[in-house]
C-alpha cells in the first residue's frame, strides 16, 4: 500500500515500507530496547531480527484519517516495561509526523519478549 500527499506542486507517493524503516530506526533507539520482533507463524516462537530485516517487526495501516503503526519489539530485562513503550510511542508519532507530515492516530507497542543477559 502506499500513501499519497497532496501539495502545492503535486502529489507524493511514500511506500509504507518507509514508514516502516523510519518507526524502525526511532523505535530501535529507544534506551530499554534490545531489538525488534518477530514471531513465526508456523511455531509461535518470537525471534530477534537483524539491522537491516528490522520492517518484518513493524506493521503500517492506513487510513483516511491518518496512520496505524504497530511496533513489536524485545525489552532489556529491568526496564519499566510501561515507561520503554510510552518512549516510543511518543518518539515515533512525533518522528513521523515530522517527517513525514501525517497525522498518526496510534502506536501500538507489542513487547515480545525480555532479553536477560548472563
Amino acid at each position: 500500500m502506499v500513501l499519497k500527499t497532496d501539495g502545492e506542486r503535486g502529489a507524493i507517493f511514500i511506500a509504507n515500507n518507509v514508514i516502516a524503516e523510519v518507526a524502525g530506526a526511532v523505535a530501535s533507539k529507544c534506551y530499554g530496547v534490545v531489538g525488534m520482533a518477530t514471531r513465526s507463524k508456523k511455531d509461535g516462537f518470537v525471534s530477534l531480527l537483524r539491522q537491516d530485516a528490522m520492517t518484518r517487526g513493524i506493521g503500517v495501516g492506513v487510513r483516511d484519517s491518518g496512520i496505524t503503526i504497530d511496533i513489536h519489539i524485545i525489552i532489556e530485562y529491568g526496564m519499566n516495561i510501561n515507561s520503554v513503550c510510552r518512549s516510543i510511542v511518543n518518539r515515533v508519532r512525533y518522528t513521523i509526523e515530522k517527517s513525514v507530515g501525517l497525522k498518526v492516530n496510534r502506536v501500538n507497542v507489542r513487547v515480545e519478549g525480555v532479553r536477560v543477559d548472563e
